[in-house]
């Protein structure tokens, strides 16, 4: 925090300053999401200049000004200001309406100065007019970007919130830098964290028609390695496109809103960037292998973005889609390697997921009961439907296991494994791990995605190991 005192007024930049997103690029998205045929219509509108199409797309949107990404030092540096008894001036881009409406939810400033239907108060544009108002070095004046540079070149001191030491030694040529906020850091972890790498361990189903098939040779493991990458690269940019859609939702989530977009830890910009370089590795990749999976492919990124933008509100629609997401990676594997899938494991598969997908619903509804709400942001449930929904998954997951009894007890299987016998050593386990896991959502002890909870819970390896042993009997 600024330990001088001073008496100038202070002048804080929004985007990418008090906050740690741009309003622009979060109203766009909530244009795409809400009605996305609009983007037709945002050439047209810039055409008439930046300021006018800020204007009709706040129009048009909008923000939760209590949900946004604060950052915690820029607001210490204004209560700071405050208590010194200085003027405080939001002075953004934004369009005065969101501006407004930041300035009424956070109650720290003492005016508001934005962009309006004329004028995009920005760069040398938010110069004159500070300028105007307060004189040629007659405030200080909290930026963030290139763009800033000619308003500290018209302050009295500039307070720099970026990391970046080429933009602290520009303001430094033109004015006193009074005080230096670094932002969060952009490492590899949290480019990892926002493509999700740990969900990639969900494609290794398209592995399951190579070892179900019995079929262990060099040339349908190589094909299902590329499918892996394929389906894991673009399933990535899934995460990315639904994560930049539910920022809203996100922020309000217990957990959620550490997410690197929700967070603001990355700006939506690299979002917008990485979803389609992600979609275009997993083209290439995908056009070494038989057209037909490139076809399973698309199909499951088409599925994934109507989920995103409509799907994922409708009760009971919404568990269907992720259990089917998931049996399309077994359809995946398959068309990739050329083997074809037994009806019973596409059944299995689909009840099995069903049963996972209700479990991360019934898990989020649970953080609703207790941050003492009665709907999820973003869902169609309510709390009401928590009794509904565990005889529903329950009964999904047990019928899976029976599911594999029947297969196991089944014609289908002369001749597969030379020790059938082994096979009903699988049950047992698979049975009290649905069951345990079905326990802990009901105990809130779930988290609220089963595959993180089955990649880091002992219990789940041990079981893992104890059906591949099974297996390895069977086989044998």
């Amino acid at each position: 925090m600024m330990t001088m005192t001073r008496s100038l007024p202070l002048c804080v930049d929004c985007d990418g300053t008090l906050i740690r997103t741009d309003l622009l690029h979060e109203s766009v998205l909530l244009l795409v999401k809400s009605s996305p045929l609009s983007l037709l219509k945002l050439p047209f509108w810039l055409m008439k200049g930046k300021a006018y199409l800020k204007q009709q797309i706040s129009q048009r949107v909008s923000l939760n000004a209590q949900s946004l990404p604060y950052d915690p030092e820029v607001l210490d540096l204004i209560r700071h200001a405050r208590a010194q008894g200085r003027s405080v001036v939001l002075a953004t881009a934004s369009p005065r309406g969101q501006a407004e409406a930041i300035a009424a939810h956070l109650d720290l400033f003492d005016r508001v100065e934005a962009t309006d239907a004329q004028t995009n108060l920005a760069g040398p544009n938010k110069a004159a007019h500070l300028e105007g108002l307060f004189g040629r070095g007659g405030f200080d004046y909290a930026g963030n970007s290139r763009a800033d540079l000619p308003v500290w070149a018209v302050s009295a001191g500039a307070i720099v919130v970026s990391s970046s030491q080429s933009l602290h030694k520009a303001a430094a040529a033109s004015v006193s830098v009074l005080q230096v906020i670094k932002q969060l850091p952009r490492s590899l972890k949290v480019y990892a964290k926002a493509i999700r790498v740990h969900q990639w361990l969900k494609n290794l189903l398209v592995f399951v028609p190579v070892f179900a098939g019995h079929q262990l040779s060099a040339e349908p493991i190589s094909a299902a390695l590329l499918a892996f990458a394929a389906f894991s690269l673009c399933a990535s940019a899934v995460y990315v496109i639904n994560d930049l859609l539910d920022l809203s939702s996100d922020r309000v989530h217990a957990r959620k809103r550490n997410r690197p977009f929700a967070s603001g830890a990355l700006p939506i910009s690299h979002g917008l960037v990485m979803a389609p370089g992600l979609l275009l590795a997993a083209a290439l990749i995908a056009a070494q292998l038989p057209i037909a999976f490139a076809a399973t492919l698309v199909a499951y990124f088409a599925v994934t973005c109507l989920y995103s933008f409509w799907l994922k509100n409708q009760v009971i629609v919404d568990v269907l889609m992720l259990a089917s997401l998931y049996t399309s990676r077994i359809i995946a594997g398959s068309a990739a390697t050329s083997i074809v899938p037994s009806f019973w494991l596409l059944a299995f598969s689909m009840f099995m997921f069903l049963s996972l997908a209700i479990v991360k619903r019934y898990s989020e509804m649970l953080v609703v009961i207790q941050q003492n709400k009665t709907k999820a942001a973003g869902r169609g449930y309510v709390v009401s439907d928590l009794p509904v929904l565990v005889s529903l998954g329950s009964a999904a997951g047990y019928m899976a296991i029976l599911i594999l009894a029947l297969y196991v007890n089944s014609p289908d299987l002369n001749g597969l494994y030379p020790r059938r016998w082994a096979l009903w050593l699988v049950l047992p386990p698979l049975l009290y791990w649905i069951s345990r896991v079905w326990m802990k959502a009901h105990r809130g002890e779930m988290h609220d995605d089963p595959v993180v909870f089955a990649a880091t819970d002992k219990q789940s390896w041990v079981i893992a190991v104890l059906v591949g042993c099974a297996l390895l009997a069977a086989t044998l």
